[in-house]
């Protein structure tokens, strides 16, 4: 059976325009992300990866090029809410409760009352946040922070989870354990999500393929199909089937920097 295409580029390029001259962040990507894929994006900074995830969000708009995000536009996707966006810093509001902050968005759209709270117990139970609503986010740590970032971005139970770096700034211990939490929440979940990083352990170890692109203006030079169970312990990053994917991440990297312009 055909997987369903729920993200589709074709030939996608975006220049900014600026007082230096144009800036060309993004050239000839064509790239399809299936129903439920788990897919990384890597490369070096400033090479479009955030880009690209934001011209999905409708955040940028490509100049040139198709793109379509659950059989619409992106800027049709983005008023029928279909995807829910983690950025690299939690960006909670201080003086709302964490279940005052997942609920945001819920208030904005219109959302009843039973249906705000229905909405953020289940996902603030998702993330494993159960019992921690009433706290603010000064009275978590970083990591518990950006699950309840997540648990905000799945409020609306989008089809697509796009993440841009959001366990970047935590430290390794910290980036393990959510790094489980995220397969588990896929799993359970279903979503198809789109992910950003620069470390090439994470990209690994959480993806069914692995994009890699070329410094600005940002190609796909690589794109990795993962052969790991989805059932996957932390210890499988010593395997020889792991390590042969992040060898040849490490090559594809590599490689794109001869596409420097």
């Amino acid at each position: 059976m055909m997987q369903q295409e729920v993200i589709e580029a074709q030939n996608l390029g975006l220049t900014f325009q600026t007082g230096d001259g144009p800036v060309h962040a993004l050239k000839d990507v064509n790239l399809t992300i299936g129903k439920g894929e788990f897919v990384s994006f890597i490369g070096p900074s400033g090479c479009g990866k955030t880009t690209f995830l934001r011209c999905i969000a409708a955040l940028e708009t490509p100049t040139e090029g198709r793109l379509r995000v659950n059989g619409m536009s992106a800027e049709e996707a983005r008023k029928a809410r279909s995807y829910g966006y983690v950025f690299q810093a939690a960006g909670l509001y201080p003086w709302r409760t964490i279940a005052g902050n997942v609920k945001l968005p819920l208030e904005i759209v219109g959302y009843g009352r039973a249906e705000q709270e229905a909405r953020v117990a289940r996902v603030l139970s998702l993330v494993d946040l159960d019992g921690f609503g009433r706290k603010f986010p000064w009275q978590l740590s970083g990591g518990m922070q950006q699950r309840a970032s997540i648990a905000r971005a799945l409020a609306f139970d989008a089809d697509i989870l796009l993440m841009d770096e959001p366990f970047g700034a935590l430290d390794e211990i910290v980036r393990d354990r959510l790094n489980e939490e995220l397969l588990k929440l896929w799993a359970a979940t279903g979503k198809t999500i789109g992910f950003v990083t620069h470390s090439i352990p994470e990209a690994v170890y959480l993806s069914t393929r692995i994009v890699v692109m070329s410094p600005r203006p940002g190609r796909i030079t690589d794109v990795i199909e993962s052969t790991l169970p989805r059932e996957r312990p932390l210890d499988i990053r010593d395997s020889a089937e792991f390590l042969a994917i992040a060898h040849r991440v490490r090559e594809g990297l590599r490689a794109g920097h001869a596409y420097d312009e």
